[in-house]
């Protein structure tokens, strides 16, 4: 299933034209679809609509997918009938998330509504709600997955939580979604806003690394932007994040040469299968380079975790093959390069057996 970017908007919130250009933002960097928000929606319906059906109608000359975010009160205070998704399909919207679930036979019901509106589920909960639905026979084309965020510190989930939600839907096949969170926007939907990432662990790191993790657990297709406005900086540095496999951000010592730094930078790195604790071995590199001589350098010291570390000419036929350091130790026989960026470390435990991997 091919990875997406998404951004958030929140009408209710903020100014159309704020919108319209941070869309066309977006769009430059090739985002492609949008959560819009009515859950604070306090106008009567002919307001909300004309007031949604505005930029829903930008968004969609932008080729955006578009999913309305919406609860129960809505459909009370709007005067919809969930029997009747009329309105939504009118709006222009290209389906619906249902922040609260109903029986299960509902949702396959929904499902089945003739304007081909996709239905999304709340993911943040590991309970049957998704099999539930599945066993009436649900419109499963039709169905997304899509996990909360949490405006307040400290509220949202735990890594291993979020994994075992996750999984009841990419187990399905379903198409999923989570939330990173902007450190330079500062709008959501309630009037508390540290943030609005579904992982804890992402409030407070770069927009890319939280993204990079998002697709390196495996188990998430679209990476939204929680809040709003993001900047232009972070929304370009999301695009540049590779979406099927890893690639680490790497700082150089200022003795590596440049047979070191072309293998680092100019190669596709594979980790071989046989895997071992201490490091991540990349050992096609030490055949395309076994001619090059690497003198040695920087290979008196503790290698630590996320340390970039070559054969150097002491190294006999394990020269110039490139690891990766797990676990500390010393060996003189490899000279140490570059070292991965911190915020990335957590990215390391997803170097599989034969997992690719880069470097920038």
């Amino acid at each position: 299933m091919k990875r997406r970017l998404g951004v958030s908007l929140y009408p209710d919130n903020s100014d159309f034209n704020q919108g319209k250009d941070y869309l066309v933002l977006a769009k430059k960097y090739g985002f492609s679809r949008i959560f819009m928000s009515m859950l604070e929606v306090s106008e009567g319906r002919e307001s909300v609509f004309n007031k949604f059906k505005k930029i829903i109608d930008y968004a969609k000359s932008l080729d955006f997918e578009v999913i309305l975010d919406i609860a129960p009160a809505i459909f009370e205070a709007l005067n919809i009938s969930y029997d009747d998704l009329s309105f939504f399909e009118e709006v222009g919207a290209d389906g619906i998330r249902l922040d609260l679930g109903f029986d299960g036979s509902k949702e396959a019901l929904l499902s089945f509504n003739p304007y081909g509106l996709i239905i999304e589920l709340n993911m943040s909960n590991d309970v049957a709600y998704l099999d539930n639905i599945l066993t009436y026979e649900a419109n499963k084309p039709f169905i997304y997955g899509c996990h909360n965020f949490y405006p307040q510190d400290r509220s949202a989930l735990s890594l291993d939580f979020f994994v075992a939600c996750s999984q009841r839907f990419k187990n399905q096949g379903i198409r999923t979604a989570a939330f990173v969170t902007s450190n330079e926007a500062t709008l959501g939907p309630w009037d508390v806003n540290d943030g609005l990432p579904t992982l804890e662990m992402h409030r407070y790191l770069p927009i890319e690394v939280q993204t990079k993790h998002l697709f390196a657990i495996g188990l998430i297709d679209d990476v939204i932007i929680g809040n709003a406005y993001a900047s232009e900086a972070e929304l370009q540095v999301m695009s540049e994040v590779n979406r099927y496999q890893l690639s680490f951000e790497v700082e150089f010592v200022p003795e590596v040469n440049d047979v070191e730094k072309e293998i680092v930078l100019k190669n596709q790195h594979v980790r071989r299968g046989d895997i071992t604790a201490r490091m991540v071995r990349s050992t096609v590199v030490r055949k395309i380079y076994q001619k090059d001589a690497n003198p040695v350098h920087d290979n008196h010291l503790v290698f630590k975790r996320g340390d970039i570390v070559i054969g150097n000419d002491l190294f006999g036929k394990y020269k110039n093959e490139l690891q990766i350091v797990l676990e500390e130790h010393q060996d003189n026989r490899k000279n140490k390069v570059g070292q991965i960026i911190d915020d990335e470390h957590l990215l390391l435990d997803y170097i599989k057996p034969w997992s690719k991997f880069l470097f920038q």
